[in-house]
């Protein structure tokens, strides 16, 4: 005998799925289509099919930003994420005093939003009359009497203001997978004869590894992501020789500066399957690892 098929729970979710499809499915649709149009200002479109994809394979300005967000990437996984660690297992020892106020100083910079991060440090790095900016250009004057630090190492720049804000937000996950490490497991290893490194390596790693691989990738899509850091520390030129350029900000220059939202659309698309690449990847090394 056939089940009824029953109606009350699609009435429920007709506004979900409503709301879904407006702002999500349709959407998605439209830039996909939009992906293979070139377009020139309002109204004004060509069919041009996978030409921008193409493109985009040549495309200096694209190769340049990846190369630059890849950098970025790179300094939030092997620094910001070291960093969050040791100050995790820095705050996790009960002979600490003060790990409360500590815990709250270093994830107060998360609280503050981007916008803020970049306005604080922008005037730090800023060329002629920045604080670290002065101070490294009278040390360095005498090699080179141009030396600038936005000008030569703008991306360190920028990762060195996401450490001082995403470091203690960091802390923070690595600090509750720290305290849910068996304690049995420690002393039992202790008792073993294994030193603080072996306990780290064997007992504690293995333990915090699911929270690990959840904070690697939330740092890997939010580094590909990365735009307003760089927007406002160095404008809409992305810095000389576009030296802060970065995915998201090509593609914001190319839709609302150029006017090309085709080919926007095109490294919009682009960059999604290279976001979705990463959380493949990413799963796959640390199941693996879980696994073994």
């Amino acid at each position: 005998m056939s089940k009824r098929f029953n109606l009350v729970p699609w009435l429920f979710l007709t506004p979900f799925l409503g709301i879904f499809a407006v702002f999500t499915v349709w959407p998605l649709m439209h830039s996909l289509i939009l992906s293979m149009q070139q377009t020139y200002g309002p109204g004004r479109t060509q069919w041009v099919g996978l030409h921008n994809f193409k493109f985009l394979l040549t495309d200096p300005l694209f190769w340049k930003a990846t190369g630059n967000t890849v950098k970025f990437a790179l300094g939030s996984l092997f620094i910001q994420l070291p960093v969050a660690l040791g100050l995790a297992l820095l705050l996790n020892r009960t002979a600490l005093k003060g790990r409360a106020l500590f815990r709250l100083v270093f994830f107060a910079p998360s609280l503050v939003g981007l916008p803020f991060v970049a306005m604080l440090f922008a005037p730090i790095f800023e060329k002629r009359t920045g604080l670290l900016n002065v101070i490294l250009h009278n040390l360095f004057s005498a090699w080179d009497p141009e030396f600038a630090w936005t000008q030569n190492y703008i991306m360190t720049a920028l990762i060195i203001a996401a450490l001082w804000m995403y470091a203690g937000f960091n802390m923070v996950y690595f600090l509750a997978a720290l305290q849910n490490v068996s304690k049995d497991m420690l002393e039992a290893a202790e008792i073993d004869g294994a030193g603080p490194w072996q306990r780290f390596r064997h007992v504690v790693i293995p333990e915090i590894m699911p929270i690990a691989g959840f904070v690697t990738l939330l740092s890997l899509i939010g580094s590909f992501q990365l735009f307003e850091l760089s927007y406002i520390m160095l404008g809409d030129t992305a810095g000389p020789d576009n030296g802060g350029l970065t995915i998201v900000m090509y593609l914001y220059q190319t839709g609302f500066q150029t006017g090309d939202l085709g080919y926007a659309s095109t490294i919009g698309w682009v960059l999604a399957l290279m976001l979705v690449s990463i959380a493949f990847i990413q799963r796959r090394i640390f199941k693996r690892h879980e696994e073994n």
